[in-house]
């Protein structure tokens, strides 16, 4: 059974608290990486994970990656044309890092 295409904040915290392995993909742009981040998230910017495809896809095979954006837009469409690439275990953070912020650690600066 493949997972859903998107997962909630709380669910991805949970998940981290009970030792889960994750990868967070921040598929953002630098200067958006600048203004606010989640603690060991991966920048790959949305225009670059063509050219990353096989680093993913071999980081899915070790453990779940979750992609997140600003607000979970771009993250859905990087997980649509992963898993058109064969990429199944991945997920997008709905409402990205702002909802993160919002939810579960404040101290992530919000930005509009």
């Amino acid at each position: 059974m493949t997972e859903p295409l998107e997962i909630t904040p709380h669910d991805v915290q949970q998940r981290l608290a009970a030792g889960e392995k994750l990868a967070l993909i921040d598929v953002r742009e630098p200067a958006e990486f600048q203004l606010a981040r989640i603690e060991g998230a991966e920048l790959v910017p949305m225009r670059s994970v063509p050219a990353e495809l096989s680093r993913l896809d071999a980081r899915a095979d070790d453990t779940a990656l979750i992609v997140f954006c600003h607000h979970g837009v771009r993250s859905l469409n990087v997980v649509h044309w992963l898993r058109e690439q064969g990429v199944g275990a991945c997920q997008s953070m709905a409402g990205g890092i702002d909802r993160w912020s919002l939810e579960i650690d404040p101290g992530v600066p919000r930005y509009s």
